[in-house]
């Protein structure tokens, strides 16, 4: 019984020695391929190793080449040589579910706290834009989602460009009430947030 366990505890911490050997031993072969340069000097010159490591050559990956160049472009606005923007692709419209879940985050949050007012009314302006572009690019379409894209239409005429923190308050009821109304919609339709 005894022997039993001393030779299974002898069998682990060999088992458990084995892997950091064998990585070690991958490590030394690799480092070995990688040094195959020679050092004899060529022409009473450097080793070709030794000048190599003296000055090593950059050759950048060809997406990156010419990035410099396109970065200053993007600062300047400007288009490239062929016409292409220097802004980067947009990824798309996020999935609605991925918008509505930041929406919901808001509902915890009120203009009672003192300074959350103006950052509360900006947020929830601003998921709600995103949401209305979730729904409008989404797969089932925008007449999956008539009342809640309507309700933005009438919030967006309702509030305007302005977003000074007057008018926001001023509209403050129309903005929370029309996240409260969407919040209701998408809780009656679940399959499109989970």
């Amino acid at each position: 019984m005894i022997g039993d366990r001393a030779m299974r505890t002898h069998r682990a911490r060999a088992a458990a020695l084995a892997v950091p050997l064998a990585l070690c031993l991958a490590c030394l072969s690799f480092l070995s391929a990688c040094s195959t340069g020679s050092d004899t000097p060529v022409d009473g010159g450097l080793s070709e190793s030794v000048e190599s490591a003296a000055a090593p050559s950059f050759s950048p990956h060809p997406e990156l080449e010419g990035r410099e160049e396109r970065e200053e472009r993007w600062r300047l606005g400007q288009a490239g040589p062929n016409g292409e923007t220097p802004w980067p692709p947009s990824p798309g419209p996020e999935a609605v579910r991925d918008v509505f879940a930041r929406l919901q985050a808001t509902l915890g949050d009120s203009c009672d706290t003192p300074g959350n007012c103006e950052y509360l009314l900006n947020r929830v302006l601003d998921e709600l834009a995103d949401l209305d572009e979730a729904m409008k690019a989404d797969r089932k379409g925008p007449g999956h989602f008539p009342e809640p894209i309507a309700w933005m239409a009438t919030l967006r005429k309702d509030v305007g460009e302005d977003r000074s923190f007057e008018n926001l308050k001023a509209h403050r009821k129309v903005i929370l009430g029309t996240r409260d109304r969407i919040n209701v919609w998408m809780q009656d339709h679940p399959d499109d947030y989970r």
